[in-house]
């Protein structure tokens, strides 16, 4: 399954590395932005499959930003150097198909949760 991706996170070294690897794993990112109103308009230009959305985004809320980009994008997935457990409540209750840890961030990690619907990796 070719998926394409954005990926939402306001740390620009991370957002190098992150596309680096993912493309490299054959997983087109086809936009990156910072916060709320670049990932919406991106969304709502590049129709994403995956848009990959850091949980902490300086001021703003990641679980804030996965609720304004979901009815545009196939798959919102959460991302954060923190562990799942630290956001589990909050990931129940978010539009989110799963968590990935930025440790454990690969092309495979997202079509597993992409294809699982609301597995948590």
């Amino acid at each position: 399954m070719r998926l394409v991706c954005v990926i939402v996170d306001d740390n620009k070294p991370f957002l190098d590395v992150a596309r680096a690897l993912l493309e490299r794993q054959g997983m087109p990112v086809v936009g990156v932005a910072a916060n709320s109103l670049e990932a919406l308009s991106l969304v709502r230009e590049r129709r994403p499959d995956v848009a990959l959305v850091d949980i902490s985004l300086g001021e703003e809320s990641g679980f804030e930003v996965a609720r304004v980009i979901a009815g545009y994008v196939g798959h919102v997935i959460l991302i954060s150097s923190n562990a799942q457990d630290d956001y589990a409540d909050l990931l129940a209750d978010s539009p989110a198909a799963g968590f990935i840890s930025k440790t454990e961030l690969s092309a495979d990690a997202i079509r597993r949760v992409a294809n699982s619907g609301r597995g948590h990796l």
